[in-house]
């Protein structure tokens, strides 16, 4: 994998909104917007004002789109179908997931040896695009075929499985974790995790993220997993092979800081934008732009882009 990108002092974080003319110069200067979506373009199954028309006014502008989401519990097709319901308009294509991105990997850059398979803590999501690859896998949304009680037996090194897998699993057990940190004490299993957040907005709130469901087992074993959404560097390498983007001339727009702005800050990017309407406050990012991690600029929500 790549190295992450020196960056040089940078200015303190701008703040667009009612700035029409500033905002028409910063969107000129790129090619690809990288949106997340949890947070900037809706919050749980509420849109977010005027967030078709931006991302009209935008492909009306010749940009290219990717929507680049660390959320493990969909699939690129049931994220297509989410985006269909709000009435935008957007191929399975220009979704990026980190359970896609995760399933990529395993396949195609670590290249799972026949004969393996691979346990899973997560939902639809994550079993979809291991499906989609062709990578055999159990655990997930299957319940288990022993009672929670009886977990002891079923616990300790297995031949068969090649990695653990993390997601977010919104039914996850003391069983399910105790059989995952089994096959982890083997040092030839890996350790993967589709995306480390801490926590997901939805409908206004916080709640668990998917790496509440991988903090256990990092406790229970003293291990790490090599995460395959944002910020980390390997999510950056697969969407830039896959989309030819050049990286001097996109933007990565998102809500939260120390993913969506990290991501673009660490891969080198053009620029970064932040929105007001998920996680980070604009107490904190004018906090982050004082130390040199804050985005380029902030709005109060996307649909602020329209001036």
């Amino acid at each position: 994998m790549g190295s992450e990108v020196k960056t040089t002092p940078r200015a303190a974080p701008r703040k667009l909104t009612g700035k029409k003319q500033e905002i028409d110069e910063f969107i000129d200067q790129f090619e690809y917007f990288l949106f997340d979506c949890d947070g900037v373009l809706w919050q749980g199954d509420v849109l977010l004002p005027k967030v078709v028309e931006t991302l009209d006014m935008l492909r009306n502008k010749g940009k290219k789109l990717v929507f680049v989401t660390n959320n493990s519990s969909k699939s690129r097709e049931a994220y297509s179908k989410k985006f269909a319901k709000f009435g935008i308009p957007v191929s399975v294509d220009e979704v990026f997931g980190s359970s896609y991105s995760t399933a990529v990997a395993i396949s195609r850059v670590y290249r799972m040896p026949p004969g393996k398979r691979v346990f899973v803590i997560g939902e639809e999501g994550v079993e979809h695009e291991l499906a989609a690859e062709g990578i055999p896998f159990f655990g997930g949304s299957a319940p288990l075929p022993f009672p929670d009680d009886e977990v002891a037996e079923h616990v300790g090194p297995d031949p068969s499985v090649w990695a653990v897998v993390t997601g977010l699993d919104r039914k996850i057990s003391y069983a399910k974790l105790a059989m995952a940190g089994g096959y982890l004490r083997d040092p030839d299993v890996h350790f993967f995790a589709t995306n480390t957040d801490s926590t997901f907005p939805t409908h206004g709130k916080l709640l668990p993220g998917a790496g509440t469901c991988s903090a256990p087992l990092i406790l229970m074993t003293g291990r790490t997993p090599t995460s395959f959404g944002k910020p980390s560097l390997a999510m950056m390498e697969s969407i830039e092979r896959k989309y030819s983007l050049d990286r001097s001339k996109a933007c990565m727009v998102g809500d939260r800081l120390n993913t969506d702005i990290k991501f673009g800050l660490k891969s080198g990017l053009k620029g970064t934008l932040a929105v007001l309407t998920g996680v980070s406050t604009e107490a904190e990012i004018l906090e982050a732009g004082e130390a040199g991690e804050g985005p380029d600029v902030y709005l109060d929500c996307l649909g602020d882009l329209l001036g």
